[in-house]
């Protein structure tokens, strides 16, 4: 048996919209980010670049909710409003809709007027209206005709201000404007600055003109802010895994031949560091939906430095499952094999790999490699922490970039050598220390990634690249 509101679901139309306004003010730039796809329609800096109407499809899962019309621009409102008033006069007693239908009926292909007639047929099928204002236009005369002869059509308008990031004082004059047609529920949703509140707003708005409706776009609304919130965290967590690879990954100093950043070892180090940069880059851009012409990631400035293992560290003990007071480390004894590789090391250094070695296989397996080298007085070449920041501080801008660029946005980002903005987590050094002393998690196999001190870590590294969503 279906529920009610399922029911309901599939006996009411879907809601048709029609995106309308001016040529070249965004109305297919509005739906490609409504989409979340550069794909849709053709987006030129020219007037007249949609010339028929095209429809798509947002869906609530495998819910459809809503088609989106991306119509024509009007080009000729002065000889659209001639024609109504010509069609007027002979039609005295028709509504205002009806005056629309008329002009539609009588209008022929190629007739000069027959774009505007595509607008005008859209309109009168829709259910409400989107009208696209590019703010950075001055309010003109036939701005206002365009508003006053879409308003026959007797269906809720909701005007879009686009373009509104840098131009508030022309947004305010547009504002009054409206408001001499009784125009108050108007919405700011740049194409190319995104804010998902902003499509939210939208959908909000809808709900409040078309009480029909209410339930599925409630649904539609919870959908994609599901989507966009798991999107965002998925991100960090990519992210995350960058910091986690890059903090981790060392080479072994012996392989250097000098101390300059132009050493086999060295060189190796930078390569890395850049190369998963670029691939933790490649991967944020497919799961934004954009392309690797959306941004452009210069070479990070790559610095070494050294690194040994802390064999007495508390979260290295902790890792081993020992602690500085274990009856383990106060008297353990060598194990079998143990011993013949650590004859001659002092009595401490023997007595914990004796104790890790106590503990388990799998234990001394997994860090037997590392106190060896420990042992033996092995250096390793890392990113040095000024490194490690640069890049930290690099994705976090990137994130913000990607978070807030709209799928109409035909520039190019960048992200330099020195980041805009951004702040390290309060406990970053902190992390760093922590990932430099387990350097088997800069494998990411499964076996780490369900390692509960590395989920601490990701976690922090997450809920601090997140903060930039209220920013």
């Amino acid at each position: 048996m279906k529920s009610t509101s399922a029911t309901s679901a599939q006996e009411t139309p879907l809601l048709e919209i029609a995106v309308v306004g001016h040529t070249n003010t965004g109305k297919t730039s509005l739906i490609r980010t409504l989409l979340r796809s550069t794909r849709f329609g053709q987006v030129e800096d020219a007037a007249g670049t949609t010339r028929h109407v095209e429809r798509a499809t947002l869906f609530a899962g495998d819910e459809s909710v809503l088609n989106l019309h991306d119509t024509p621009g009007i080009e000729d409102v002065y000889a659209l409003q001639d024609r109504l008033h010509l069609i007027a006069t002979r039609n005295k007693r028709s509504t205002p809709s009806e005056l629309l239908e008329k002009f539609v009926a009588s209008t022929p292909l190629n007739d000069p007027l027959e774009q505007e007639a595509k607008v005008i047929r859209q309109v009168l099928r829709s259910d409400v209206l989107l009208y696209v204002i590019d703010v950075r236009e001055p309010v003109l005369e036939k701005y206002l005709i365009e508003i006053e002869i879409l308003g026959k059509a007797m269906k809720p308008m909701i005007p879009i201000f686009n373009f509104t990031a840098a131009h508030r004082a022309e947004l305010d004059l547009w504002r009054k404007k409206l408001a001499a047609f009784n125009i108050y529920a108007s919405l700011e949703l740049d194409t190319v600055a995104f804010a998902f509140e902003a499509e939210k707003r939208l959908y909000q708005k809808i709900q409040s003109l078309l009480e029909v409706h209410y339930n599925r776009l409630q649904r539609l609304i919870d959908h994609r802010a599901g989507v966009w919130n798991q999107l965002c965290k998925s991100a960090a967590r990519r992210i995350a895994g960058l910091i986690v690879t890059a903090a981790c990954y060392r080479v072994d100093a012996g392989e250097m031949q000098s101390e300059t950043d132009t050493s086999p070892a060295a060189t190796k180090l930078q390569n890395f560091i850049r190369q998963a940069e670029q691939c933790c880059l490649t991967d944020l851009l497919k799961m934004f939906n954009f392309t690797d012409k959306d941004i452009e990631l210069q070479n990070i400035p790559v610095q070494n430095g050294y690194w040994q293992l802390d064999l007495f560290a508390p979260g290295v003990l902790k890792a081993y499952g020992l602690d500085i007071g274990s009856a383990a480390l106060k008297g353990a004894a060598a194990g079998a094999g143990i011993d013949l590789m650590v004859g001659g090391l002092s009595l401490g250094a023997a007595s914990i790999l004796g104790a890790i070695a106590g503990t388990g296989w799998s234990t001394y397996k997994r860090y037997g490699r590392e106190i060896q080298a420990k042992l033996r007085g092995t250096r390793w070449l890392c990113a040095d922490d000024s490194t490690l920041q640069l890049l930290y501080l690099r994705q976090h801008e990137l994130l913000d970039k990607l978070m807030n660029r709209g799928h109409a946005a035909c520039h190019t980002e960048q992200v330099g050598g020195q980041p805009e903005r951004g702040r390290l987590p309060e406990d970053w050094q902190q992390i760093i220390d922590v990932l430099r002393q387990n350097p088997a998690w800069g494998s990411l196999s499964g076996e780490y990634l369900n390692d509960a001190q590395y989920g601490g870590i990701e976690k922090r590294l997450v809920d601090a690249l997140l903060k930039i969503q209220s920013h």
